[in-house]
């Protein structure tokens, strides 16, 4: 069966998925990249930014998968760029570039309408004012028998735990420490929410979490 889910989701040991400060220059925030530093090294991810070779252990297995089998994405409008507000214009297209990673139809969260934008390699982004549910609803349609992932960033995973919309979490934890910045499970209690670890493998650069929601 479909899934809803979050795929290579990277969180630090205090729980934060994002530092601080996020910004044009700073996507993820101070020091956010090192969230992803399990990740950038894998195949997976050289052949996102059309390099080759890349490392194929578990890290890249896990990073694999999480692409797999995905037949539309919801973001966060943070992760479709800075732009704040109102959309001054139509020029910003996102932080990948003209060949976004997605190749799916991708439904971007916000408040602000925006015309359908059609970007090479199969992605199609939809900007969604109607709220996370008729996001989720429209991405399913889209999907069919496939998943739908929920890319983030992690006010956005918030908001689809709280409903109970997500089946199921892979989270990489980074052994790091940020102190500040965006917090994924601030005030969430996911145990009474009917998630329990099924699953959990470690490398040196992060240990894979899999939160599975109880049916």
């Amino acid at each position: 069966m479909s899934k809803v889910r979050v795929s290579s989701f990277s969180v630090s040991l205090d729980g934060f998925a994002a530092g601080p400060r996020q910004s044009l220059e700073n996507p993820l925030g101070v020091r956010g990249p090192e969230l992803f530093e399990w990740f950038f090294g894998t195949r997976t991810f050289k052949a996102m930014q059309n390099q080759p070779g890349g490392s194929t252990g578990v890290d890249e297995e896990w990073a694999r998968k999480g692409m797999e089998g995905v037949g539309a994405w919801i973001l966060g409008r943070n992760m479709f760029g800075p732009v704040r507000g109102p959309w001054p214009d139509e020029s910003w297209k996102g932080w990948w570039g003209d060949e976004p990673p997605y190749h799916v139809p991708t439904f971007v969260l916000t408040h602000y309408a925006r015309s359908p934008l059609e970007m090479k390699g199969g992605t199609t982004f939809h900007f969604v004012t109607e709220g996370i549910q008729s996001a989720l609803k429209r991405a399913k349609q889209a999907a069919g028998s496939k998943d739908v992932r929920i890319g983030g960033g992690a006010s956005t995973i918030r908001q689809y735990l709280q409903a109970g919309a997500i089946d199921q979490l892979h989270l990489a934890v980074r052994p790091i420490v940020l102190g500040s910045g965006e917090n994924l499970f601030g005030g969430i209690d996911m145990s009474s929410l009917g998630y329990e670890s099924t699953q959990h493998v470690s490398t040196e650069h992060a240990t894979h979490v899999v939160l599975t929601r109880r049916t």
